[in-house]
């Protein structure tokens, strides 16, 4: 048995894609239509005893159905370890997927990358895959955090990104300074490099404050407690000297600062809060396409989650042959390779632009902004295939997130080509997911450049 599905609003460059929202519902019809179907659960616990909880409906236990329903459940399972993520998941409802899963997210499965890093590095523990009656599955339990919004005083804000660093200077809610630093941290060995850069961003703000009251940062990654669990900014150092250099790099450089506040959160978290100061309204995703995907949720009450979030990590390709993939965790279809300047990368090639080897991949997405900025239908193509992407992500972000707004950020949405890729994923959420109310949101093109470190400044209170 397999499943086919036909896009309303093919992506030009790419019409292989095979979205992840539309093969889930094929799936579902198929499940509803089964006589034999049974509801499922999966759970994923994380710290501090917080589980998240999906509820799904798969087909019947069949040797014709197993292979079908093991793929629509373990890139849920994907999904849900980078979304919310966890150490322990609980397969409630289908014992037969319990031993494939523990294979798949094991030392020497297909997904290893995710077994040592969502367990031993994220989470100080092992992970796990275990299987219940869908009756006895685990209960959700989440918590919010109600971080951000503080404006009072003087502000140093910080933003870490793959090609270049920003840094802000805020006095009562007022910028004072802002400035771009072009790095390259990502291959770095020496942890060095990055101290030495982010202090002189730090310094040269200070410089132009009377005082420094609190200092608030944002950066790729999962941060726990200031402290740096994965971040592909520093994949350039040696695993072994991770704990002993990386882990500390931030809580090293607060010294440089004593007694004064200093937070760090993961650059999608700062995203979303950035939307919901920016535009005063919640239950909204932040969605940063810059070097990587970086994203954020803030809920319909206006907290923040212990969730992860790490949506470049999550699938939203299904296509089972010749789909990109990710270079760090080995997995294919999944976020970061279409949504962001990795994907315009990839598709520069098939529209038609030819760099020169080696052209990094800042200076490709700048190229591909100029022509768009002269009208250039090859650079319009990129773009208008990045909509498509980023309509089908969002029809398959909302299984897992109640979003009312989305607000896009980062460099590969300025200028012409961010208003080609709204313009036509609002045309695949009301051609595919009319059911799906969601407002999108563009800032101006200062506020998208430079709003996550005024917004990161706000992070610490008083």
């Amino acid at each position: 048995m397999t499943i086919q599905v036909a896009m309303k609003c093919v992506p030009e460059l790419d019409p292989e894609f095979v979205p992840a929202a539309l093969w889930n519902r094929e799936y579902a019809k198929l499940a509803a239509a089964d006589p034999g179907k049974r509801n499922l659960a999966l759970c994923v616990e994380r710290a501090n005893g917080c589980v998240s909880r999906l509820d799904t409906v798969v087909l019947s236990d069949s040797e014709a159905n197993r292979p079908l329903t093991l793929r629509y459940v373990e890139r849920i399972v994907k999904f849900l370890l980078w979304a919310r993520g966890g150490w322990k998941l609980t397969v409630a409802g289908a014992p037969e997927l319990v031993p494939a899963l523990a294979e798949i997210y094991s030392p020497e499965g297909a997904r290893k990358f995710d077994y040592a890093v969502i367990g031993k590095k994220i989470y100080d523990h092992p992970f796990t895959v275990t299987g219940c009656a869908y009756e006895a599955a685990p209960a959700a339990k989440e918590i919010g955090l109600k971080l951000g919004g503080h404006f009072d005083g003087c502000r140093i804000g910080f933003d870490l990104g793959g090609s270049d660093r920003k840094c802000a200077a805020v006095i009562d809610g007022k910028t004072v300074h802002s400035e771009e630093v072009v790095w390259d941290p990502y291959f770095q060995s020496d942890i060095n490099y990055h101290i030495e850069g982010i202090v002189d961003s730090l310094k040269r703000a200070a410089a132009k404050l009377p005082r420094i009251d609190s200092i608030g940062g944002s950066a790729a990654g999962v941060y726990v407690d200031n402290q740096p669990r994965i971040a592909s900014l520093f994949r350039g150092i040696p695993e072994e000297q991770f704990e002993s250099r990386v882990r500390p790099v931030f809580l090293e450089i607060a010294k440089q600062f004593p007694g004064i506040p200093f937070v760090v959160l993961n650059d999608g978290e700062v995203t979303a809060l950035a939307g919901a100061i920016s535009i005063g309204k919640n239950a909204l995703l932040g969605l940063a396409m810059g070097t990587s995907e970086a994203v954020g949720f803030v809920t319909p009450e206006g907290t923040l989650t212990d969730h992860l979030n790490e949506l470049a990590f999550a699938p939203i390709d299904y296509r089972e042959q010749n789909a990109p993939v990710d270079e760090w965790s080995g997995d294919a279809g999944v976020g970061a390779l279409y949504l962001s300047q990795q994907a315009v990368g990839r598709l520069a090639k098939r529209a038609g632009f030819d760099f020169p080897a080696g052209t990094p991949l800042p200076e490709q997405l700048k190229l591909v902004q100029k022509a768009m900025e002269n009208d250039d239908e090859r650079a319009a193509k990129i773009y208008r295939t990045i909509g498509s992407y980023l309509g089908y992500a969002v029809g398959h972000y909302a299984m897992f997130y109640p979003m009312e707004n989305l607000l896009l950020l980062g460099r590969v949405s300025s200028g012409k080509g961010g208003s080609i890729i709204l313009d036509v994923a609002r045309d695949v959420l009301a051609k595919e997911f009319p059911e799906l109310k969601v407002e999108f949101h563009i800032p101006d093109e200062a506020f998208k450049r430079h709003g996550q470190a005024v917004i990161a400044a706000t992070l610490p209170e008083l």
